[in-house]
């Protein structure tokens, strides 16, 4: 006899610890944030409200939403002037970078997640490149692979492990118009996961596009504004 198989896909709990994560664990990251993408939080309203019935999910508040670009280090393991250094590069090459839009359409079901892939993936793409530029010229490695960057945004993590069915069937009865937010900056970040979410303070806003000394003017705004909440 032919044993018994579900037909769809498995969730997988997202929670587990991460080599070198633990309660308490802070990270420096360079990330997207979209607390201030209105229509980003229109459709993601919509997901919400069709997944709030669905079991096993931790559903993301508009104020968490984010792109995950690159990674820096834990806090604690880079020393303040290589911040300060990395933070002037990065403001250098991303000073030759134009903002973009970012289009959101309908997310998908990953084992740990339901996500939106972010369209077009080159110019996300094109800024993490030059953030790790910056983080290769000052530290002489970048710890992250380059291989497989998918730029993507989460409206859910998988808290259990199940069937991806009862998933499919909510998001099969949302009917949105995709979402567009423009990007004219990107953040680096001190992240945790303390609490089956991601959250995090900000460190310092990055913008793109401005050229060099408007960037440098920028930074050093940034920077006195840093551990903002």
């Amino acid at each position: 006899m032919t044993p018994h198989t579900d037909a769809h896909p498995q969730m997988a709990d997202h929670w587990w610890w991460r080599p070198g994560w633990q309660p308490g664990t802070r990270f420096l990251t360079f990330h997207f944030t979209f607390q201030d993408a209105t229509d980003v939080h229109r459709l993601a309203a919509a997901y919400r409200t069709a997944l709030a019935d669905v079991s096993g999910l931790d559903l993301v508040p508009d104020r968490w939403l984010h792109l995950t670009t690159q990674g820096l280090g834990f806090a604690g393991t880079v020393p303040d002037h290589e911040v300060r250094a990395v933070l002037t590069a990065a403001a250098d090459r991303l000073a030759a970078l134009s903002p973009f839009d970012l289009t959101l359409h309908r997310p998908e079901i990953t084992p740990e997640a339901i996500r939106w892939e972010a369209s077009p993936a080159g110019p996300p793409t094109a800024v993490r490149a030059a953030l790790r530029d910056a983080i290769r010229t000052v530290r002489g490695t970048v710890d992250e692979s380059d291989d497989g960057f998918a730029p993507h945004i989460s409206i859910a993590y998988s808290n259990a492990t199940g069937s991806t069915a009862p998933v499919q069937a909510a998001l099969d009865t949302v009917d949105a118009d995709p979402a567009t937010a423009y990007i004219d900056h990107v953040e680096l970040i001190l992240l945790n996961r303390d609490q089956h979410m991601y959250q995090w303070e900000t460190h310092t806003r990055i913008p793109l596009g401005k050229g060099r000394h408007k960037a440098e003017a920028a930074l050093a705004d940034g920077s006195r504004q840093r551990w903002c909440r």
